[in-house]
C-alpha cells in the first residue's frame, strides 16, 4: 500500500518523540495517558511568546473553565470571538496543552481565542464533550461585552477531537436559529466518523504519530458502539444543510485523513463555501508540533487568510 514520504517536519517530530519513550496511550489507565501527554507536549511545542497575543485570561464560559488570548492587532471591541476546542481524542488534552495554537491563532487572525476546559471520558463519556461545545458557543454572548467581542464574528475552531467537536457546535448551530451562529468553521484534521473503517486508516495504522489502536482506544473511551451513528459523535453521518463556511486543513500521513476529506466534499454537496488545504506528507497533530514543523504555523497563516477572503 503506497504511503507519501514524511515531510522534514513530519521527520523531525518522529525523532522527537522516540526521545520521549512512554508506553502506548492504550497500554495506560485514562490518568496516565494524561500525565504522559502533558508530560511529553512541551518538547513539541514552541514556548509562549507575548509579543503575539495577551494572555492566557482565565475565565468561565457555560460553568466551564477557559483561557483567553487576544492577539496583537485584536480590536479593542467588534473582535473576531474564536471558541478553539482542543484535541486529545476526548481523553486527553486541556487549554494549557493547546496554548501554543491558541497564541497564535489569536494573533495570526487578529482575534479573541477561548478554548474551554471541556469534560474529558472516560469519567464524562460521550455526548458531555460534545454537549459542552455546544453550550460554550451558546454562552459566547454572555462574556462579549466584557471581552469585547463581536456577536456576528463567531468561529468555531479545533484540532482532531477538538475539529470534531467544533464540526458538532456549527452542525448544532445549523439546527437552532436560537444557539449564535458562527459565520465560519476551522477544522483542522477532524475526526468525523466513529466508524474508523477509511483507508487511510489501513494506509497510516502505525508508525505515523496516532496509531489505529490509540484512535480506537480514544474512541471507545469516550463513546459506546451504539453511539457510533450519533451526528454528535460522527459529523460525516450528519446533513450539514446550512452550516457555516468551512476551512478544513488535512495532513497527509493521517489516519484521520480520510474521513476529514470526505467531511469537506459532504459540507460543499450541501451549498457549504468549503477550503480543504492539505499538507502533504505531514502527521496527525501537526499543529501541536510547532516546535519542529513549520507547518503549524503556515496553517494557522492559511486559515486567518481565508478568513479575510470571506469577510468574517
Amino acid at each position: 500500500m503506497s504511503r507519501p514520504p514524511l515531510s522534514p517536519g513530519a521527520r523531525a517530530t518522529l525523532a522527537a518523540q522516540a526521545q520521549m519513550p512512554s508506553p502506548p496511550f492504550e497500554q495506560m489507565s485514562a490518568p496516565e495517558a494524561r500525565a504522559s501527554f502533558d508530560a511529553g507536549w512541551p518538547a513539541l511545542q514552541l514556548p509562549p511568546d507575548p509579543a503575539l497575543a495577551e494572555g492566557p485570561v482565565p475565565l468561565l464560559l457555560a460553568d466551564r473553565p477557559a483561557l483567553c488570548w487576544r492577539g496583537a492587532g485584536a480590536p479593542a471591541t467588534g473582535a473576531r470571538a474564536i471558541l478553539y476546542l482542543h484535541g486529545g481524542g476526548w481523553v486527553v488534552g486541556s487549554p494549557a496543552s493547546h496554548a501554543a495554537i491558541c497564541q497564535r491563532l489569536a494573533a495570526a487572525c487578529g482575534a479573541v481565542v477561548i478554548c474551554p476546559d471541556y469534560r474529558l471520558a472516560p469519567e464524562h463519556p460521550f455526548p458531555a464533550a460534545a454537549e459542552d461545545a455546544i453550550a460554550c458557543l451558546a454562552a459566547l454572548p454572555q462574556v462579549a461585552a466584557e471581552l469585547g467581542l463581536a456577536p456576528d464574528r463567531i468561529i468555531v475552531a479545533g484540532d482532531s477531537a477538538g475539529g470534531n467537536l467544533a464540526a458538532v457546535a456549527a452542525l448544532a448551530a445549523a439546527r437552532d436559529p436560537a444557539l449564535p451562529q458562527p459565520r465560519a468553521q476551522l477544522l483542522f484534521y477532524p475526526n468525523t466518523d466513529a466508524g474508523q473503517t477509511h483507508l487511510s486508516y489501513r494506509r497510516f495504522a502505525e508508525g505515523f504519530g496516532l496509531s489505529a489502536r490509540t484512535m480506537r482506544w480514544f474512541r471507545d473511551h469516550y463513546a459506546r458502539p451504539e453511539d457510533h451513528a450519533d451526528w454528535r459523535l460522527s459529523p460525516l453521518r450528519a446533513d450539514p444543510a446550512g452550516t457555516a463556511p468551512a476551512f478544513v486543513a488535512l495532513a497527509g500521513a493521517d489516519i484521520l485523513h480520510d474521513e476529514g476529506r470526505a467531511y469537506a466534499e459532504a459540507l460543499a454537496a450541501a451549498g457549504t463555501p468549503v477550503e480543504t488545504r492539505l499538507w502533504e506528507g505531514h502527521l496527525h497533530g501537526f499543529l501541536s508540533h510547532c516546535r519542529h514543523d513549520p507547518a503549524a504555523l503556515e496553517a494557522l497563516a492559511a486559515a486567518a487568510q481565508w478568513l479575510d477572503r470571506q469577510g468574517v
